[in-house]
């Protein structure tokens, strides 16, 4: 069996195939030359220096020898044939293989040309250490384009250093979509009890520069904002180009049925690369339990189960901890059944809101509310998994 990609989603499709009884040969192939490692923290610990390279990573020597894995790093797959048994290598090499586990990621979208010193993406390891190195210099005047959970991550941690900080964010809101406008703009507010300028409805026009480096990033309204460091997060592209002229379907990621399962029975894809049951999700909690699912299917050479677990995700934000879980539904109301929205991030004591539709809860939120969250997020698992069963 062969894994592509060595990142979270990965290492837990690797573990998978060992505890499901698979004890043949496994080859763990990633295009970046680390170890697996976490990359959440990379926005936040990392950038502020509270936590080192050692921290972040994913496998320890023991387990590592105890997978029996052949790791191929730093090596980019550059193609699957047509019937899905080969991986064809960046140099030169091929794979051949009984399956696949596809868990490429994605790569983080940039602006047209920001290849420029003083630039920065926040997506793998690489990054975060240029991004740290550079904010080490000294006080600099940091523009984050984009606000969302990446983007509001990286302000936080950039003004917790003692830099001036001003986030542009092209929509109204930032994270309107996945919170609601009421709910966004409760979350907007923490960037001003930050000490962060938000700057929204607005999009970028271009960089300025002078000899190669960064000056400035003028907006699509004219503003010109001075900037000694840039920071570009809005979002991200599946890592789906090596799959170009296969037999898989790809529509901003790799096309799924419900257990993983992709149009070739031998090949199943995970986590942000993903399209599962029509939908992509750029989320932890995706990359951790989609692999059970897909490892299972694969083995039994056809979908046997499906993923059936209620979307999770969290953001660590000036102090503040915001947790989210279910869908947020089209045409539902959101009420507050904790606390109070004026009690979001360190001044308060935090709040709990639930999404409702047609008298049922389908989404929480909470801010620096973890207990109560917990149980909130749980009776939502429970009242899920009935309602599916009654659908069955």
């Amino acid at each position: 069996m062969t894994v592509v990609g060595a990142s979270l989603a990965g290492v837990y499709a690797a573990r998978e195939l060992r505890a499901q009884g698979f004890d043949g040969r496994l080859v763990v192939v990633g295009d970046e030359p680390h170890r697996p490692y976490d990359r959440p923290p990379l926005s936040k610990d990392f950038l502020t220096g509270r936590s080192t390279e050692a921290s972040l990573a994913l496998t320890d020597p023991g387990e590592t020898a105890a997978l029996g894995a052949d790791w191929v790093l730093g090596v980019r797959a550059r193609g699957l044939d047509a019937r899905g048994r080969g991986v064809l290598l960046g140099d030169g090499r091929t794979v051949r293989t009984d399956g696949v586990v596809i868990a490429t990621g994605a790569s983080a979208r940039r602006l047209p040309g920001d290849a420029l010193a003083g630039v920065h993406a926040l997506r793998t390891l690489d990054d975060a250490r240029a991004l740290r190195d550079e904010l080490a210099e000294g006080p600099r005047r940091v523009v984050v384009v984009g606000g969302g959970f990446v983007g509001a991550e990286t302000a936080s941690s950039c003004a917790s250093l003692g830099h001036h900080v001003t986030v542009v964010e092209a929509a109204p809101l930032p994270l309107a979509a996945q919170l609601g406008p009421e709910m966004a703009a409760v979350c907007a507010a923490l960037h001003e009890r930050g000490g962060v300028r938000l700057l929204t409805g607005t999009g970028v026009a271009r960089l300025h520069a002078v000899t190669g480096a960064v000056t400035g990033v003028e907006l699509s309204d004219g503003r010109v904002l001075p900037a000694d460091t840039v920071v570009v997060g809005i979002g991200a592209v599946p890592g789906t180009a090596w799959l170009d002229g296969s037999a898989l379907a790809l529509r901003d990621g790799v096309l799924c049925d419900d257990g993983c399962v992709t149009a070739l029975p031998q090949v199943v894809a995970v986590g942000d690369v993903a399209r599962v049951g029509g939908t992509r999700a750029e989320h932890w909690t995706s990359a951790t339990e989609q692999p059970r699912v897909a490892v299972r299917n694969l083995l039994a050479g056809r979908t046997v189960e499906s993923v059936r677990s209620v979307p999770y995700f969290w953001s660590d934000q000036y102090g503040a901890r915001i947790q989210f879980a279910g869908r947020r539904p089209d045409g539902g109301t959101v009420h507050v059944t904790e606390g109070s929205l004026t009690d979001g991030g360190p001044a308060g004591s935090g709040f709990l809101a639930e999404y409702r539709r047609d008298g049922r809860t389908t989404a929480v939120l909470s801010v620096d509310r973890p207990r109560s969250f917990v149980r909130a997020r749980r009776e939502l698992a429970r009242t899920a998994g009935e309602t599916r069963a009654a659908v069955v």
